[in-house]
Order: structure tokens, then C-alpha cells, then sequence
């Protein structure tokens, strides 16, 4: 089910919440879509500019975690490619790492867990409408571009899906502040146990001070690229290329 359009939430209230209603329809239209979300870039960099690039997103302790967790998104990639990694319980999965890198990675799960992991229970911002607080495993995104040695001419990091969206494989991106930074985890694990296929099998991005449709599930691919430009429709990810805000900071 496509969740409602709530990216420009700041932008729509305060005055102009009547257009809520209707903004399904209206993101369609390609003009009414560049007025809508034409103050992306000014939103983010202001966003940017009063935040602190480095603070951490709240970080809970383990009685203050969420009894039920919803998925959100894609609950299953449901394609034959998926569903014989399911079967064999990922054992031939890899996440390659390539792009503007001097040494593409081709890794496994036992390689994601020998890396230094990082744990934290944090809570989930859906854009949908529903939060809950859950603890995420995995190694620091930043470790595995070091890892894969990032090229100067790097700029954004793209994340390539198992499940498809439109008869396409689903994509996110970040730039490198948000890939860096230390809660930007590869997570294999979810509440101490390997992820589900609901929550994002084998392994989920998740990225602590962003909306939950940042947070790419069934993670096949990461290429860093000096430009967005190639992938999709060009607007960084597959909700954006539909109108949801780029940079969805909370």
C-alpha cells in the first residue's frame, strides 16, 4: 500500500493544510510537483545548517522497547532471485560495494558479522503515521566504504533492493554526512535475532535521523557516485522519484 504523502508535512500545515486531501493527485502532475517540492534544497540546508551534523538520534534502553514492531514497506521482494536466498537462509547472498570505490566488496553475512558491530535500540519514525522502538545490529556503514576505499569524486551512497517497485528493483541514497555518521548502520539483526523478511532480510540500511522509508530493506547493492542523476528518476530514491522529500530528517 503506498503511504500518504507526508514528506512536505512542514511545508503543507501551517496555513495550507487543506491541501493535504488532494496531494496524492497533485504530486501526478509534474508542474504542480516542481512548486510543491521546489524548496527541497533550501529545506534541507536549512535543516543542515541548524542541526548538528554529529548528534546522535535518542537511544533507549532495553524495557523501553516496542512489544510489536509493524513492518513497514515491502513485506516480502516476493521474486524467484529472493526467494532462493530465502531458502538456503542467505548462505549465497552478497552486498556487493562498488562505484566510486578503489576495491568493490562482495560481502557476506558471516562478513558483515566479523566486522566491529554496533548495537542500538532507537525508535522508528514511519511516515505513515506510527513509530516503535526496536534494537538494530549491524557494522557502521562508514566502516564498509573504508573498507572499499572511497574515491574523492564520491559525493552520494545508492542502495540497490531486492524487492521491486513498479517492475524495478527499489533504490535508495544519502550523501556522505548521513553515511558517516556513526548510527548509519548495515543491520543484520533485529531485538538480538537475524532480521525476518518482513523487517528487511538479511540486511536493512538503517539510518537513525531519517523518516523510515529511508531505511532500505533487502539490501543487495551500495555504489558510491558523484551524482544521483543516473539512477531512477534522478531524485534519489524510489518514493522521491514520486515526490517524497530527499533529505527526510527528523
Amino acid at each position: 500500500m503506498t503511504p500518504p504523502l507526508l514528506g512536505r508535512r512542514a511545508l503543507l500545515t501551517g496555513g495550507a493544510g487543506l491541501l493535504l486531501a488532494g496531494c496524492d493527485k497533485v504530486v501526478q502532475i509534474p508542474a504542480a510537483r516542481r512548486i510543491l517540492f521546489a524548496g527541497e534544497d533550501i529545506n534541507r540546508g536549512l535543516h543542515r545548517a541548524l542541526a548538528d551534523r554529529a548528534a546522535l538520534a535518542p537511544e533507549f534502553s532495553p524495557d523501553q522497547m516496542s512489544p510489536i514492531f509493524r513492518a513497514n514497506g515491502t513485506r516480502d521482494p516476493g521474486t524467484p532471485a529472493y526467494k532462493a536466498l530465502a531458502a538456503n537462509r542467505f548462505a549465497d547472498w552478497r552486498l556487493h560495494v562498488g562505484g566510486l570505490v578503489a576495491r568493490p566488496l562482495a560481502l557476506g553475512l558471516a562478513d558483515l558479522r566479523a566486522m566491529p558491530n554496533r548495537a542500538q535500540i532507537t525508535r522508528h519514525e514511519c511516515v505513515e503515521g506510527w513509530s516503535a522502538i526496536g534494537k538494530w545490529t549491524g557494522p557502521m556503514l562508514g566502516g564498509v566504504l573504508k573498507a572499499a576505499g572511497l574515491r574523492d569524486a564520491a559525493r552520494y551512497v545508492v542502495f540497490t533492493c531486492a524487492d521491486l517497485y513498479g517492475g524495478k528493483p527499489y533504490y535508495e541514497s544519502i550523501d556522505l554526512l548521513d553515511a558517516f555518521h556513526p548510527q548509519t548502520i548495515l543491520a543484520w539483526a533485529m531485538n538480538d535475532r537475524p532480521l525476518d523478511i518482513a523487517h528487511g532480510a538479511p540486511v536493512r540500511l538503517r539510518v537513525e535521523r531519517q523518516l523510515g522509508y529511508k531505511h532500505a530493506k533487502y539490501l543487495m547493492r551500495i555504489d558510491a557516485v558523484a551524482s544521483l542523476a543516473g539512477f531512477g528518476g534522478g531524485a534519489g530514491g524510489t518514493w522521491e522519484d514520486y515526490g517524497y522529500d530527499w533529505y527526510a530528517g527528523i
